[in-house]
């Protein structure tokens, strides 16, 4: 997840085009389950320790967000299956859309606050250019969509193929269609207000072709209706060097994540929390930190105690399906159909592995 609003107030983009297919993790996810407080959360469905005991002059500087620092927000949801939920978001295309009779490759792709644009380079890297035309992957954020960029290079190649170039513009190219959007990660969430989603789905219609696909990804209406209480939510990606070729790792650090804590304020008329999130990277000793270009991003911020951290208050709407569907015919789309994952096999209504909305919104055509 990462920044918001309406699709023609998005201030940057990177274009990616086809080429290679991308490289592995580099960390883990460890879960910390809180026998007495187990909460679902916006990607999380574990319980932690809270944010108050991070560092806070570990900070680089007050002005910091979690979205100024890709490199942690990246690692933060690392432990995410990028190519298995491209699977599904093409699925989910290739099953709802009525484009062209249905039958369109290869297929353009928009994705909206793509931060780190790990599923927009999945679909690169994992389908053919025959299946995947091109994405455009936009961000608010100027820093995103440098390390958007940066990721590119280094999973594509500078150069040649079907990506040759990145681009930066205020908007998108409203003469660009797209036949699949994808707002991921419950980044939808940031926006407040029907106003704001009516004019980010009014935007998203008018860059999408007849029969087009919408996949939006919140949290699962069962939050918002067990939202008397805030509780505390988190999760830990430990850092882990490779030593050797038979598999020998090392462990030298941690990534600590919080994504809302149980001082947090909810307005149950506006359906708004008030989301504490904090990221906080802590290495044992700087020395046993890798000289390589994929770790090296995470540690320019880090102080002189081996940390580096950013908390902040984020305000994020919860949703309920029948508002999104009654807000997308508002902007000329329907609800076709909904999931509880980013897996085809996870029904909504599924009270085990039900732990997303996903919505499939089609624009008629």
């Amino acid at each position: 997840m990462s920044t918001h609003h309406p699709l023609h107030h998005q201030r940057s983009l990177t274009s990616l085009y086809a080429s290679k297919r991308r490289g592995g993790a580099m960390a883990r996810r460890k879960n910390f389950i809180d026998e007495a407080d187990v909460n679902d959360d916006d990607d999380s469905d574990v319980s932690m320790n809270s944010s108050k005991g991070f560092d806070s002059e570990s900070s680089k500087s007050k002005s910091d967000t979690i979205y100024s620092m890709p490199p942690l927000y990246d690692l933060a949801f690392g432990y995410r299956s990028y190519e298995d939920e491209v699977d599904f978001l093409l699925f989910a295309f290739n099953e709802y859309n009525t484009c062209a009779g249905g039958d369109v490759k290869p297929i353009r792709i928009l994705e909206l606050a793509a931060g780190p644009a790990r599923h927009s380079l999945a679909a690169l890297t994992e389908f053919s250019s025959s299946e995947v035309e091109s994405v455009v992957a936009l961000d608010r954020s100027p820093d995103m969509v440098n390390y958007g960029i940066q990721n590119a290079d280094h999973e594509l190649g500078v150069g040649g193929g079907r990506r040759d170039t990145f681009t930066e513009a205020t908007k998108v190219d409203v003469s660009t269609m797209f036949d699949t959007v994808w707002l991921l990660l419950g980044s939808m969430q940031h926006l407040l207000t029907n106003d704001d989603i009516i004019a980010c789905l009014s935007s998203i219609h008018s860059v999408l072709q007849p029969g087009g696909i919408v996949v939006i990804e919140l949290p699962h209406p069962r939050e918002t209706f067990s939202m008397g209480e805030c509780t505390r939510n988190g999760w830990t990606v430990p850092l882990v060097d490779e030593l050797d070729e038979d598999g020998g790792e090392k462990e030298y650090g941690e990534l600590n994540i919080v994504w809302g804590d149980e001082d947090d304020k909810f307005d149950p008329v506006a359906q708004i929390r008030h989301f504490t999130v904090g990221l906080e990277l802590v290495v044992k000793n700087p020395d046993d930190i890798p000289d390589d270009a994929e770790t090296s991003p995470l540690f320019k911020q880090m102080t002189k105690n081996g940390k580096t951290s950013v908390r902040e208050i984020v305000p994020m709407r919860l949703y309920t399906l029948h508002e999104i569907d009654a807000l997308a015919r508002c902007a000329g789309l329907e609800l076709v159909t909904k999931y509880g994952a980013l897996d085809d096999e996870v029904s909504i209504e599924n009270e085990d592995e039900a732990f997303r909305m996903v919505c499939v919104l089609r624009k008629a055509g």
